[in-house]
């Protein structure tokens, strides 16, 4: 599925509309360069699960977890990620095997280690189609 936004509004709601969906034990990747809107739509995800806390990228700490909603919220950021190894030291696998719901920022650089059933979305500008147009790809591996 290929969606279309063309405001910050919009690709927030996207990921809301993801997040009232979720189910327990999903793991869903995000991937697309700095400043798509990642976080942005991580933010409407969460809502989506019923998180009322703020949420941000876990950047330097690669997992936040947020228990809060109708579900566990696993969200990852690997952006900074040294070694997949590094994921072991964390619990990466105990999240994603728990019954929460996972979402991993960059995940494509820890492909190796990705569950094969899993939802992947990919955020990309168009600057041809104006500044604020996100191109949101959904695909369930």
């Amino acid at each position: 599925m290929v969606l279309e936004t063309r405001s910050p509004e919009q690709t927030f709601q996207i990921g809301k509309i993801l997040g009232e969906k979720a189910k327990s034990g999903q793991v869903y990747t995000l991937n697309g360069d700095l400043g798509v809107g990642k976080t942005l739509f991580t933010k409407g995800f969460a809502v989506g699960l019923g998180i009322e806390e703020p949420v941000s990228s876990p950047t330097f700490t690669i997992v936040q977890v947020y228990d809060d909603g109708r579900l566990p919220f696993y969200h990852f950021d690997v952006y900074r990620i040294g070694d997949v190894e590094e994921m072991d030291e964390v619990g990466y696998e105990d999240y994603i095997l728990g019954e929460g719901v996972s979402l991993i920022e960059w995940a494509d650089l820890i492909e190796e280690i990705l569950p094969e059933k899993r939802t992947e979305i990919t955020i990309e500008k168009d600057l041809e189609q104006g500044f604020e147009y996100r191109r949101i790809t959904i695909e369930e591996i």
